[in-house]
């Protein structure tokens, strides 16, 4: 609240001048010092004083511990993957939640998926704290409300069958842990990412730590946590659609002839796995199948299996 006071000025008249109260005090924060990936990198101290060159090379090289990271988390991943692969055999559904940069990277993964397994895009899904403008424009604060995801939650009724993975570079966002624990309830298998070490909390089968440590540009999560959190992603869909079935050797099998690339790539699988056709024939096949190469692929095998 601002009050007016009488100040004196020149010629004998007085003047009014602003007296400002004291903000009402209002609750800290917790220390969240402690940390991890809110310490200080311990030769990142002096980046203002680098020369071009110099920094862009301690930066990029700092980012080989992201890959150390998620390797050395290779046990608990795969065991994410084992239960992720079971569900979606089963019918279920893969759900992302994150906050920030953990929820944009949990919304790319989720969206590459039906273009590079032909996975149905209702059941490979990513949520983000804030919604749909959060992508583009920081919603920082919607992830401090630790029963804001309950709403999503609802919306695609999640349960019995499903797999949620809670990403929280700090491990800490309650947006996150409240929806892992929301998850848990409906009976959903939950696990969290998180890039700083710490126990598994509540409601969470699967805890994957990613441990990044301290970032060049302190507590910057898109550096070290960001790149370990996009190669883990990554990593489980990838691994998941593999063991379901939708890769053969190192090529997508499930590809649909949707663009120019992709109509290019697919017939060169066909030109790989069947190298008797050449490129008509192979695009004759692969649009009779209409479009799909999976559907061109089986029915190429079926006729050479009948005929012989």
């Amino acid at each position: 609240m601002v009050l007016p006071a009488e100040a004196p000025r020149r010629g004998g008249h007085r003047q009014r001048e602003t007296v400002t109260e004291a903000p009402t005090p209002r609750p800290l924060p917790a220390d969240r010092g402690d940390v991890d990936t809110e310490r200080r990198h311990p030769h990142g101290r002096s980046l203002d004083a680098m020369d071009v060159e110099a920094l862009v090379r301690f930066l990029a090289e700092d980012q080989q511990r992201a890959v150390d990271a998620v390797v050395a988390a290779s046990t608990p991943l795969a065991a994410l993957v084992e239960a992720t692969t079971g569900a979606l055999a089963a019918g279920g559904r893969l759900l992302y939640l994150g906050a920030g940069t953990s929820g944009r990277l949990g919304v790319l993964d989720a969206s590459e998926c039906p273009p590079t397994f032909n996975a149905d895009p209702e059941r490979i899904l990513g949520v983000i704290a804030g919604g749909d403008p959060a992508l583009r424009r920081s919603s920082e604060g919607a992830e401090d409300d630790p029963d804001g995801a309950v709403d999503e939650l609802d919306r695609i009724g999640i349960g019995e069958g499903d797999v949620v993975v809670g990403i929280a570079a700090g491990g800490t966002t309650p947006w996150v842990l409240g929806g892992i624990e929301v998850s848990k309830r409906r009976g959903a298998v939950t696990a969290l990412i998180s890039c700083a070490r710490r126990s598994s909390p509540p409601g969470c089968d699967h805890l994957v730590v990613l441990a990044t440590g301290s970032e060049p540009l302190a507590g910057s999560t898109r550096m070290a946590a960001g790149t370990a959190t996009k190669i883990a992603l990554n990593t489980l869909t990838t691994a998941v659609f593999t063991r379901l079935g939708r890769v053969r050797g190192d090529r997508m099998i499930d590809l649909r002839a949707t663009n120019e690339k992709l109509h290019d790539r697919c017939l060169r699988i066909l030109l790989e796995l069947f190298p008797d056709l050449d490129r008509t024939e192979a695009d004759r096949r692969l649009h009779a199948a209409g479009d799909s190469l999976r559907a061109a692929i089986e029915a190429i095998e079926s006729t050479r299996a009948t005929s012989g």
